[in-house]
């Protein structure tokens, strides 16, 4: 991979972390998970050398992080119990699922 590639790689890499530590934020759990897995998926594919796929999956990256920074709001636990989502700026205009709290309660 030349030098472009890797940095235009290691940019998207870091764009996609920067994206589930700011969305998963004090969720240590889903901050592990998240960063093992974004890992993977660019380990899975340093062997690349087809510039076309080089290219999808940068745009794959890309997408991955606007998704992330945009699509998923994580809910946080209030003190009498219930679930609370509070949506920011970067939501604006999304169409969020909000789960129910019987399936947060789930998941927790």
């Amino acid at each position: 991979m030349g030098g472009r590639v890797a940095g235009e790689a290691l940019t998207a890499y870091r764009a996609v972390l920067r994206a589930t530590r700011r969305t998963f934020a004090g969720d240590k759990l889903m901050l592990k998970e998240s960063a093992a897995e974004v890992r993977k998926k660019f380990e899975e594919n340093r062997h690349v050398t087809s510039e076309a796929e080089i290219q999808r999956l940068l745009g794959e990256a890309r997408e991955a992080s606007s998704f992330i920074s945009t699509m998923i709001v994580q809910a946080k636990l209030n003190p009498s119990g219930g679930y609370v989502v509070k949506p920011d700026k970067e939501h604006a205009g999304a169409m969020l699922e909000i789960p129910s709290e019987e399936i947060l309660k789930k998941s927790a």
